[in-house]
């Protein structure tokens, strides 16, 4: 049964490309974007049985929104991927993908129109699922290694303003001096508890650089970087604050 719950939605393009969520619990909103040069290409492939991929909306540059798979199935579109422990992230959230170019494609700007689309469907999803703020998540933050997806360059700050996902203002780059081996440590530990899926080996052959960059892309994007310095450690520490009191 085809279930087109909001009056936002433009039309249905159904895709074959879900399965019975596993658990029934559903507090993840997972942010993409499409990463191909045309919208009408991405959506071939997120509809395409043997690509074995989806998502549950689509958002196009002019702001229009399709719906691909009912919210209640399990999409599949986070890959690979964990967060706070989970790794069926398909099975806990609902994903919506952002036709944009990515940073293959220069990086382009979102369309405020887009963005606006985005933020109004982000709301209308949250009224319905007990997602918390904080779980507002981009690609990148579950699947580090793997993704870069929405990009330094999507207006967070914007949608915290509008009441979507946690934020703390200041993107500038700050204090950028590395922090030494006890500071950074605790920044891992408190990365890992914030719910990044960190494995500190104490190396270079560990996936710690692409964690830390997946939170400055979202938190700190003035600058992306890889490395845990005072600022970076420093938003996180505001971050974990906030989402106390939130």
């Amino acid at each position: 049964m085809i279930d087109t719950v909001s009056p936002l939605i433009r039309e249905f393009v159904a895709s074959p490309n879900h399965d019975e969520r596993v658990g029934g619990i559903v507090d993840i909103l997972l942010l993409h974007y499409t990463g191909m040069p045309t919208a009408d290409g991405a959506l071939m492939r997120l509809c395409a049985p043997d690509a074995k991929v989806s998502s549950h909306y689509l958002v196009r540059e002019n702001g229009e929104i399709i719906q691909l798979v009912s919210e209640d199935r399990r999409a599949w579109h986070a890959g690979l991927s964990s967060w706070k422990g989970v790794t069926d992230i398909n099975s806990r959230s609902i994903g919506i993908e952002i036709v944009n170019a990515g940073h293959d494609g220069g990086c382009p700007d979102y369309p405020d129109v887009q963005i606006e689309s985005v933020i109004a469907l982000c709301r209308d999803i949250m009224s319905r699922w007990p997602i918390p703020q904080h779980q507002v998540l981009a690609h990148s933050d579950v699947a580090p290694t793997r993704k870069q997806d929405p990009g330094e360059y999507f207006p967070w700050d914007r949608l915290h303003q509008n009441g979507v996902g946690l934020w703390v203002d200041d993107t500038s780059p700050g204090d950028i001096t590395p922090a030494g081996p006890q500071e950074r440590a605790r920044f891992l530990q408190a990365l890992e508890a914030y719910g990044y899926g960190v494995v500190a080996s104490g190396g270079e052959d560990d996936n710690t650089e692409a964690v830390i960059a997946a939170f400055q892309r979202h938190f700190r994007p003035g600058l992306v970087s890889g490395i845990a310095d005072v600022a970076t450690i420093a938003r996180l520490d505001q971050l974990m604050r906030a989402q106390a009191i939130a």
